[in-house]
């Protein structure tokens, strides 16, 4: 499967746009091994604002699709306003995490970005930027490498409900 993804934005310029490949299969090493890459793309709904949703079930069932037993998983979500890592996942650390991000980057402060785009959405890029689009995991044995109380989870800073578009990678033996 190929998945091209154009950039539309109206500042782009012709010969900076992204095509992404996506794709599912076995490929060999340098060294003649045979590595397996499997690539998904998940979409989940959020509500925005800080929303944060664990997703670590939907990485372990595309895991084990892929077969691989020895390798890494990538977790990335698509979009500047959202983001991956992995926390414990409780509703404490998720209102800490909260009030944290509003020191951090507070929500009612001017941006550039609100000034030049008027969308008020300055902050959750800024959050996102932080905290970073992906997360890789180790697979061990077919098992994602995380402690007891560790889960992945995707955190939506926009201002608004969105579908997110998250991709799992596997590549591996």
């Amino acid at each position: 499967m190929l998945l091209l993804l154009d950039c539309d934005a109206p500042w782009a310029q012709e010969g900076l746009h992204r095509r992404p490949r996506v794709s599912s299969g076995r490929h060999t090493l340098g060294g003649g091994r045979d590595v397996t890459a499997h690539s998904s793309e998940l979409a989940v709904q959020t509500r925005g604002d800080g929303d944060t949703v664990a997703v670590t079930g939907l990485v372990r069932r595309e895991s084990a699709r892929s077969a691989v037993d020895s390798g890494i998983v990538l977790v990335s979500v698509v979009g500047s306003t959202a983001a991956i890592t992995t926390i414990e996942y409780e509703p404490g650390l998720v209102a800490d995490l909260g009030k944290a991000w509003e020191r951090v980057a507070p929500a009612g402060i001017a941006y550039e970005h609100d000034r030049r785009w008027g969308d008020g959405n300055g902050h959750s890029h800024v959050r996102a930027a932080i905290l970073g689009p992906s997360t890789s995991i180790p697979l061990i044995h077919g098992e994602l490498a995380l402690g007891t109380w560790q889960q992945v989870v995707l955190v939506d800073f926009d201002t608004r409900p969105r579908t997110r578009r998250i991709v799992v990678q596997v590549l591996g033996e």
